[in-house]
């Protein structure tokens, strides 16, 4: 998966499934994308943060991106500290999200990368995380062959993927490679929000500042359906 800034809980619900998440650095950045931007609740309404980037070329890997060294990291921290602070567990979650936003690496992947970590760790993922360009494949191979290509290096038995990539993969090709291909598909997961109607699919950050860390745990579990491809 392409590393994301605070994704949505079905991003956590994936990586809870796996024994190894292999996160891409080797793929292009995606202007209008989620790699550094997401979506709060702010005054009952969705509303996007971001992490502002260092003018360069299009042409770059994500793990050749940067953040501006203007990055104000108070206004955004004061940002969602305003939008939350009445939220139910805004103790419990906001010094998670000011390590986050106070960590000092100017790189993008790695920025996103330690968000990442620090966010699993509060909901008890123990999953391993490791960067796609730890393994020594082909650096021209692209979409599916490179994922094939990764789960050999890694030794993997069973790929399995956010179910946006089911029009992205063909289970026959796994196969050949001695791999099954399976998909998650998240549940809807509703609570109680500040505003009188729910928003649903924000970034992780309101799924905890509105939730128990242990409810969160169960959802990454129960509000998920992991299949094959038919």
């Amino acid at each position: 998966m392409q590393p994301y800034f605070f994704p949505y809980i079905g991003y956590f619900q994936l990586m809870q499934a796996v024994n190894l998440f292999i996160i891409h650095d080797r793929v292009k950045y995606a202007k209008k994308g989620w790699i550094n931007r997401n979506r709060i609740l702010q005054n009952g309404h969705d509303a996007v943060i971001s992490l502002p980037l260092k003018h360069a070329s299009d042409a770059l890997d994500i793990r050749d991106r940067e953040i501006a060294a203007d990055f104000d990291r108070d206004r955004l921290l004061n940002r969602i500290t305003e939008a939350y602070r009445r939220a139910p567990h805004f103790a419990q979650v906001i010094p998670i999200i000011e390590r986050v936003i106070r960590h000092d690496d100017g790189n993008l992947f790695g920025f996103l990368r330690n968000s990442l970590l620090e966010t699993a760790g509060y909901l008890g993922i123990e999953t391993r995380l490791a960067a796609a360009s730890t393994f020594a494949i082909d650096p021209s191979l692209r979409g599916q062959d490179m994922v094939i290509a990764l789960c050999r290096k890694a030794g993997a038995d069973v790929y399995i993927n956010a179910i946006g990539g089911t029009e992205l993969y063909a289970a026959a090709a796994f196969r050949s490679a001695g791999l099954e291909l399976n998909f998650v598909r998240s549940e809807p997961f509703e609570y109680r929000q500040l505003g009188a109607d729910f928003v649903p699919w924000l970034s992780i950050i309101d799924v905890m500042m509105f939730n128990d860390a242990n409810a969160i745990r169960q959802c990454l579990v129960s509000n998920r359906e992991i299949f094959a491809p038919s």
